[in-house]
């Protein structure tokens, strides 16, 4: 690995390659084959002037999509290693990304500790919106399935779900025993559930609509970082601390 802490990783769409980047600034993509040995044929396709916290495949193998703490994004051509258009309008780290479902692909949304989510047109590099609300760092960002709205999670205990077309806020997922932050959100296929993971070691199931908190996935020993509903919908992935993946199904 290019550096000792990864703070990010993603699978191009082809499944061929593989990225990852973190305190070295850089964002590496490493090939994929039983061939040869990965790490020889590594790449660095982009750097940073500070940590790379996320980083995704938008559409294909041909770019990549990084948020970094130096309070912007970027797209990189992976086959030339260039920077083809940079995102500025965070005014803290960003550390969180997410690429909006539609056909088109050419919005995505980045949220980070300047306690806002923005969305972004690819194309032009301009912020399109902004949403506030959350009282602290927001660690993670998701679209909802139908590309309509956005869910967060904050250090400030909450989820919060934003709708794009209303422009505003439309719900807040917390309940007052809840004092931890939350690290990673993903929502079921059909976007009812919103499944939330926190430091307290613990997964909340919320339902989207009533904001009422469905149950509690007990099972890590730490805190639960990251979370990914399965492309069939019928398992959920968590990533801890603990060193240990729990699949619930």
């Amino acid at each position: 690995m290019p550096t000792t802490w990864v703070m990010a990783c993603a699978y191009a769409p082809s499944g061929n390659m593989v990225a990852c980047g973190g305190l070295d600034n850089k964002v590496t993509v490493y090939p994929l084959s039983f061939e040869e040995d990965a790490s020889s044929k590594k790449r660095a396709i982009g750097t940073h002037t500070s940590y790379m916290s996320c980083c995704l495949f938008p559409n294909s193998d041909q770019q990549i999509l990084t948020g970094s703490g130096d309070s912007t994004c970027a797209l990189w051509d992976v086959e030339c290693a260039q920077l083809l258009q940079s995102f500025h309008g965070h005014g803290g780290d960003v550390m969180s990304l997410d690429l909006c479902p539609s056909e088109t692909g050419n919005t995505f949304v980045s949220a980070g500790c300047d306690r806002q989510a923005l969305l972004w047109d690819m194309r032009t590099g301009q912020c399109v919106q902004s949403f506030e609300g959350h009282e602290s760092d927001i660690n993670t960002v998701k679209f909802y399935p139908s590309g309509d709205a956005i869910a967060t999670g904050s250090d400030d205990s909450t989820c919060r779900l934003f709708d794009l077309r209303a422009d505003r806020e439309v719900a807040v997922y917390s309940k007052q025993s809840i004092i931890f932050g939350v690290n990673s959100v993903d929502f079921s296929i059909s976007g009812r559930f919103l499944f939330a993971g926190y430091n307290d070691y613990t997964v909340n199931v919320w339902d989207t609509l009533k904001c009422v908190r469905l149950t509690i996935l007990y099972g890590h020993e730490n805190r639960v970082t990251c979370l990914k509903v399965s492309p069939d919908g019928t398992a959920l992935s968590t990533g801890s601390w603990d060193f240990t993946l729990r699949i619930w199904a």
